[in-house]
């Protein structure tokens, strides 16, 4: 029986599959899940949930390390702003490689990666070492959240697709939001090396049960990549990343005065023009199927407002996450652990709510979520706006979850209904762009959080303020811009929809 004649696949692979071309009609949406396909999906869950959380747990680990190999801190900082930097450079060419390897080779290179990355941070004698060990790492976390996207996409049914979307919230939200807390646990009862040493295992089973159990959903075509893309795209993000990251690091540390700024944004600044290159470069590509990340899929304007939605609540989310640990320690005197624990009961909230946002996205759509979730965030960035340095910590801790509360109702719409509203064989470009776009926002809103911060408390302090009275200030003021911002987010909410599955369509390939 072909493809065509088939009345109800049981499985949604073949929409990535698909030979380019020719003249049979496009497969229809998958309308149940096969066991496979439950497979496949929940170890991908399992395994990015896990190389998600590694992200941030290094932050609360600074000092350990600074202790360990004898550094300052704006050396140890490296061991996030590489991470990030190298999650930046590699996410864009995660459609080709999804595309040249298909799904289970794709997998168990990024698992192995992975868990190279930290085996090698694990037993690493110096610093140098233990970056290395970060971009190994790295490497193989940024093929993870594009390959879960578009596997979830095409094995889905659309009536489901809400459910399972809920569960992908719980990975890039809940698992960034438990990493502080998850590093306070360890760092009270083990040194840093702790962190990977209790990772490794975890990654080895994952990546043992890949290579035994994940079924092939996509086989691996030939692929075309344009290398001056590649090399365009690493100056594009990799420069805005490092560039807002260091950024911020400068405005933490004085900034050097106005040759310091500059020298921070030099990197921001050739981020930006290699951007505009980019761009040109994957318009012309494109024409003819060839682009290294397909543009196309922001013709589409329900992916087009979802993304904008993303940046500023990724921004949102990763300036908190840097800002209030910070502010609980410098502020309230609370101890590393304490402060990580501030972050638990929001991130608690977001993995409980996300299944049950996700029926709701199901069967009543995106605007309802959406709306009062952008309102729920404004109220928690004006709620930390009001924070002092004598605010009690259960305030922190109520605005921590209405910001949790209102950043569920907010990420399983947006990414379902930005996916959805593509055809399949541009869903490894479109959780490609998703992906790129979190960790470039991430960093311009921890930029920005910590700037405005530092820029007040250096005011406040030269005006005499003693030291906890211009940090609870600058808090103050960060917090303060990022509420304005944030209440910005609440009309274009109105415009976002729950977009219905878009057919393949047989003239385009399903990825470059």
């Amino acid at each position: 029986m072909t493809d065509a004649a088939r009345p109800t696949p049981t499985t949604g692979a073949d929409l990535l599959d698909r030979p380019d071309g020719g003249d049979a009609a496009p497969p229809a949406p998958p309308t149940t899940m096969g066991a496979q396909e439950r497979l496949a999906v929940g170890l991908l869950l399992v395994s990015a949930f896990v190389v998600i959380l590694n992200e941030t747990t290094m932050g609360v680990a600074l000092p350990n390390v600074m202790a360990d190999f004898a550094i300052p801190a704006s050396t140890a900082q490296w061991v996030t702003t590489v991470f990030l930097l190298t999650m930046a450079v590699v996410i864009p060419i995660t459609g080709f490689v999804m595309q040249r390897l298909g799904t289970r080779a794709t997998f168990l290179t990024a698992m192995s990666l992975f868990t190279l990355g930290t085996l090698v941070c694990a037993l690493a004698p110096v610093f140098p070492v233990l970056l290395g060990g970060r971009v190994i790492q790295a490497s193989g976390t940024a093929v993870m959240m594009p390959l879960l996207m578009t596997t979830v996409m095409a094995v889905t049914p659309p009536t489901a697709r809400g459910k399972t979307m809920g569960n992908i919230s719980v990975v890039i939200a809940v698992a960034p939001a438990m990493g502080p807390t998850f590093s306070g646990f360890v760092l009270s009862v083990l040194p840093w090396r702790g962190l990977f040493v209790i990772m490794l295992p975890i990654a080895a089973i994952a990546l043992t049960l890949g290579a035994l159990r994940l079924p092939a959903l996509t086989s691996p075509r030939p692929a075309r990549v344009d290398l001056l893309s590649i090399l365009v795209a690493a100056l594009a993000f990799g420069g805005l990343v490092y560039g807002l990251t260091e950024l911020g690091e400068s405005a933490a540390h004085g900034g050097g005065g106005a040759g310091g700024t500059a020298i921070a944004l030099l990197p921001v600044v050739v981020g930006v023009v290699a951007l505009g290159l980019f761009v040109w470069r994957q318009l012309r590509l494109q024409r003819r199927d060839a682009a290294l990340l397909d543009l196309r899929t922001f013709g589409t304007r329900t992916f087009s407002v979802a993304i904008l939605l993303m940046a500023v609540s990724m921004g949102a989310l990763f300036g908190t996450i840097i800002l209030l640990p910070l502010y609980a320690q410098d502020v309230l005197g609370l101890a590393p652990l304490q402060a990580g624990l501030i972050l638990l009961p929001g991130g608690l909230l977001m993995g409980l709510a996300a299944p049950f946002v996700g029926r709701a996205f199901d069967r009543f759509g995106a605007r309802v979520l959406v709306v009062p979730g952008t309102v729920l965030v404004s109220a928690a960035a004006w709620g930390f706006a009001m924070l002092s340095a004598a605010s009690p910590v259960w305030m922190l801790v109520a605005c921590h979850v209405v910001l949790s509360g209102g950043l569920a109702m907010m990420f399983t719409p947006l990414f379902t209904s930005a996916l959805g509203s593509l055809p399949p064989h541009l869903y490894p470009h479109g959780s490609a762009t998703i992906g790129t776009v979190q960790q470039v926002s991430g960093a311009a809103g921890t930029a920005l959080f910590v700037t405005v911060m530092t820029i007040q408390a250096a005011a406040l302090t030269s005006s005499g303020a003693t030291e906890v009275e211009a940090t609870a200030g600058g808090t103050h003021a960060a917090f303060l811009v990022g509420a304005g911002i944030m209440l910005l987010t609440i009309p274009i909410a109105f415009a976002v929809r729950a977009a219905r599955p878009v057919p393949s369509e047989p003239s385009l390939p399903a990825a470059h």
